[in-house]
């Protein structure tokens, strides 16, 4: 089966909803662990009208355009469309993880799972309904493609967190097929593996009859999506997510009650439990953390690391207001014969890296070679996101009230102060 390698590959998203939380907020959060060179971006896209009959070009496929698309921000491997995970100006978050299932995973290009997090942004104002617009194109175009920018097809379907600031939906696919459970309280994660069992809250109107038209499940009793239409025999990286799952889950447990933005930031770091991924094939390339609040008078606000390793990066804050200012230190350049977009696809590589990339990756040499120099850049850069986190929280609370231009220049202000750190 195409990408069943033995390289491992997880991501690990998070949610949290009160009473877990310390305060009366949503909070997301996910690592994107990734092939091990590739580059992450973070990339902000206005909102726009469109008109009738307009399409869009997604990574591989066209496809029919919204009327009007939200604005977004999102965190995304440089050389596709889509994203593995971002936000709306509404408050969405959304973040996808790979799975195989019994559906055959198909090398024909489709939607990725990565388009439907971004089109499911674009088009959805609430998580119930960025769900719905992700159902209804799945369903329609399918999924599919190589979600590597290598020669070797890597291909997988999709489960998919969605929250906003009064509640999230875990989604899991197979091939077509879905289902779907609403979470109202407490906390969530899902890991490389279908999570879903009996308690669905929608679903595809033929699930139960495709599960037992391919003698998956028999009709008696309760229907489970997971048991349904999980391998029997999980491929290596699967089984090693339900250790990351349980961990996950555990860590969960433990902050129940008091989880903040801090608190995920500090689970996506843990690699004790393998959920900050450094092996040799893949790395964690990109982190987010959201903070919603339920109070609609509070703005939300998304973290982004944009550089590799969350253990030994910078979460700086991004808050939706007009008049943002452009961040593109944070930006990967593009080609005008880019190998991504040409047909056979990935014959070439070229160097996707941009600026804060390029001085973070010098930054980790130097941590790397001088323990001690390393030590005090570290130190550094945890201080100039403390500044960050005490800033966020300051506005959360009321306690400022900063102008319209201090927070459009917000997330540029904080990656170029990091980018001084690393001259």
């Amino acid at each position: 089966m195409a990408g069943q390698g033995p390289a491992p590959s997880s991501c690990d998203c998070f949610v949290a909803l009160p009473p877990h939380t310390a305060a009366p907020a949503v909070i997301f959060g996910k690592n994107a662990d990734r092939p091990r060179r590739e580059v992450q971006e973070i990339v902000y896209v206005p909102a726009a009208t469109h008109r009738p009959g307009d399409r869009v070009q997604c990574t591989y496929i066209e496809i029919e355009q919204a009327e009007r698309t939200h604005a977004v921000v999102l965190s995304r491997p440089a050389w596709l469309w889509g994203a593995e995970m971002g936000a709306n100006e509404h408050g969405v978050c959304v973040g996808n993880e790979g799975v195989w299932t019994r559906e055959p995973v198909g090398e024909d290009e489709a939607l990725l799972g990565m388009d439907l997090v971004r089109l499911g942004l674009e088009r959805g104002s609430s998580a119930r309904e960025a769900l719905e617009v992700i159902t209804a194109l799945l369903e329609r175009h399918g999924q599919g493609g190589s979600c590597k920018e290598e020669p070797v097809p890597f291909v997988y379907h999709n489960t998919f967190l969605l929250a906003d600031r009064g509640e999230a939906w875990v989604l899991e696919t197979a091939g077509r097929y879905w289902a779907a459970q609403r979470i109202q309280e407490g906390s969530r994660n899902i890991s490389n593996q279908l999570s879903i069992g009996t308690d669905i809250t929608a679903e595809h109107a033929e699930l139960r009859q495709r599960a037992r038209s391919q003698g998956w499940w028999s009709g008696a009793g309760e229907f489970s999506f997971a048991e349904a239409f999980s391998l029997e025999q999980q491929p290596p990286r699967m089984e090693a997510a339900k250790a990351r799952y349980r961990a996950g889950k555990e860590l969960l447990r433990q902050h129940a009650g008091h989880i903040t933005a801090e608190t995920f930031m500090a689970i996506l770091r843990d690699k004790a439990s393998g959920i900050c991924v450094d092996s040799e094939g893949f790395r964690t390339a990109g982190s987010m953390v959201s903070v919603l609040p339920r109070d609609p008078a509070l703005p939300c606000v998304h973290f982004f690391t944009a550089t590799p390793d969350p253990s030994r990066s910078v979460f700086k804050p991004f808050i939706f207001v007009a008049g943002l200012k452009p961040a593109p230190q944070v930006m990967s350049p593009s080609f005008s014969d880019d190998p991504a977009k040409k047909v056979p696809r990935f014959q070439s590589t070229v160097d996707r890296r941009h600026e804060l990339y390029r001085r973070h990756q010098a930054a980790l040499e130097l941590m790397d070679r001088d323990q001690e120099q390393g030590q005090k850049l570290q130190q550094t850069l945890r201080d100039l996101e403390r500044q960050g986190l005490e800033a966020v929280n300051a506005l959360l609370g009321g306690d400022v009230a900063p102008s319209p231009e201090e927070l459009a220049e917000l997330f540029f202000d904080c990656v170029d102060a990091e980018m001084k750190f690393y001259k």
